[in-house]
C-alpha cells in the first residue's frame, strides 16, 4: 500500500446561497463542512521540514469560503461540494482525492445531520 497524507478541516460553518425551494432562494443558508484531502506525501518529514512539503490547512477552508463565487446560487449542495473539489485539485497537483461532507444546518430540528458527502479522485 502506498503512503498517503490526509489533511482535514472539520465542522467549518459558512453561509452559502443554495437550495431549490422558494424559501431557500435569495438568502444564504448556513452549511457545515468537513473537508478531507488525500495528498502524495513527502518521502520524510523532519522537524525543520517547510510547509511547502505539505499543504496549508487553510487552503481547505478557503475552498469552502472565499473560493465560492460571490452571488452564485447553487441549487444543490452537491454542486457546492463539486466546486470545492475542483478548487482543491486546481490548487495543488499533489491532491489525489477530496471528500466533502456538507450538513444543511437550517434543516436541523433535533441535532440530526441532514446533508451529503461527495468523494472525488483526481481524474488524470
Amino acid at each position: 500500500m502506498a503512503d498517503s497524507l490526509i489533511l482535514e478541516i472539520a465542522d467549518f460553518e459558512q453561509d452559502v446561497l443554495t437550495g431549490i425551494y422558494s424559501e431557500e432562494t435569495g438568502k444564504p443558508q448556513p452549511l457545515r463542512f468537513t473537508i478531507t484531502v488525500r495528498l502524495t506525501p513527502a518521502d520524510h518529514y523532519a522537524p525543520d521540514t517547510p510547509l511547502t512539503a505539505s499543504k496549508n490547512y487553510m487552503d481547505l477552508k478557503f475552498a469552502a469560503s472565499e473560493a465560492l463565487p460571490v452571488g452564485l446560487h447553487f441549487k444543490l449542495i452537491e454542486a457546492v461540494a463539486d466546486h470545492i473539489c475542483e478548487t482543491l485539485f486546481l490548487q495543488d497537483e499533489r491532491v489525489e482525492a477530496v471528500t466533502v461532507k456538507i450538513v444543511k444546518l437550517a434543516l436541523t430540528e433535533a441535532n440530526e445531520q441532514i446533508g451529503m458527502t461527495l468523494s472525488r479522485d483526481r481524474r488524470r
